[in-house]
C-alpha cells in the first residue's frame, strides 16, 4: 500500500461516480458541469458513500477513503473514517487503519488533516487516546531503526513520524505517554518535538502532565538558547503547576 496508489484508487472511484478534478482546488460533477465543487464539498458528499460502497470489501473501502484524504486534504474525511471504524455491523480493519496512519505520518509532506484528527479526536478522547498513541508511536519508538538516527537533517521517516506525534501529544494522558517521552529524551534529534509536546501538555485544553516528572524531562533537553517559552514552562513546572488553565497567573 502507498499513498500514491490509494490516491489513484480514490480518483478512479470518484471518476466512476462522475466526479473529476479540474484544478488543484476545484472538482466537477458530470451531471452539473457548470457547478464547481470545493475539496471540502467533495469530502462531505462522497466520503461516506465510499465507506459504504457495497461493491468494495472493507479494506478497499478504507483505502479509498484514505485516498480521498490524500487527494482532498480535508479533515472531514478523517471524521467519516473514525465513524466507520466504530460501526459494529460493518467495521473497517483497525490494523490496516493504523498502518495507513503511520504511513502518512512518515511521508515528507505533512499530513495536516490527519495530525489534527489525532490531536482533537483520538488523543483528546480518553476512550481512544491510549490505543491511538500506542499505535502511532508508543509501540515502536524504543525500537526506532538505528540506521535512521544519524542520517541527514530530516533523520528518516520513523523519526519524522515521532516528531509529528510528539508535537500533537499534549492531550494524551501522562501515564500513557510518559514512557515514550522518556525514550525521546534520550534522542537529541527529538528534543525540540518533545519540548513542544510538553508545552502542549501544559497549555492544551485537555493537556495532561505531572509537573515533577515533566520538569525532570525538561532539564534533559538540549534546546537552542532563547527557545520561546522554555523559561516560563520551566518556572511553571518547578512551581508545581500542572495546567495553564488551572493557574493562568503562573504563566503571566
Amino acid at each position: 500500500m502507498s499513498e500514491d496508489e490509494d490516491a489513484e484508487r480514490a480518483r478512479r472511484w470518484l471518476a466512476e461516480a462522475g466526479v473529476t478534478q479540474v484544478s488543484s482546488d476545484a472538482w466537477r460533477r458530470d451531471d452539473s458541469p457548470e457547478a464547481l465543487l470545493t475539496p471540502n464539498e467533495v469530502a462531505h458528499t462522497w466520503t461516506g458513500v465510499a465507506l459504504e460502497d457495497p461493491a468494495l470489501d472493507a479494506t478497499a473501502r478504507l483505502r479509498t477513503a484514505f485516498g480521498l484524504l490524500d487527494l482532498l486534504g480535508e479533515y472531514w474525511v478523517t471524521r467519516e473514517i473514525r465513524l466507520a471504524l466504530a460501526d459494529q455491523h460493518n467495521p473497517l480493519p483497525a490494523e490496516a487503519f493504523w498502518d495507513a496512519c503511520r504511513l502518512r505520518l512518515e511521508a515528507e509532506a505533512e499530513p495536516e488533516a490527519l495530525l489534527y484528527s489525532l490531536w482533537v479526536d483520538w488523543f483528546e478522547d480518553r476512550d481512544t487516546s491510549a490505543t491511538a498513541f500506542a499505535e502511532v508511536l508508543g509501540n515502536d519508538l524504543a525500537s526506532l531503526p538505528a540506521h535512521e538516527v544519524p542520517a541527514g537533517p530530516d533523520r528518516g521517516p520513523s523519526l519524522r513520524r515521532a516528531r509529528r506525534v510528539l508535537e500533537a501529544s499534549g492531550p494524551v494522558p501522562w501515564p500513557v505517554k510518559q514512557p515514550a517521552y522518556r525514550t525521546a529524551a534520550g534522542m537529541p534529534e527529538l528534543h525540540p518535538a518533545l519540548f513542544r509536546g510538553l508545552l502542549g501538555s501544559y497549555h492544551d485544553v485537555y493537556g495532561d502532565l505531572e509537573p515533577e516528572a515533566a520538569v525532570a524531562l525538561l532539564r534533559q533537553l538540549d534546546l537552542p538558547a532563547g527557545t520561546e517559552h522554555l523559561t516560563k514552562l520551566h518556572q511553571a513546572l518547578e512551581a508545581g503547576h500542572r495546567h495553564h488553565h488551572l493557574a493562568p497567573h503562573a504563566w503571566r
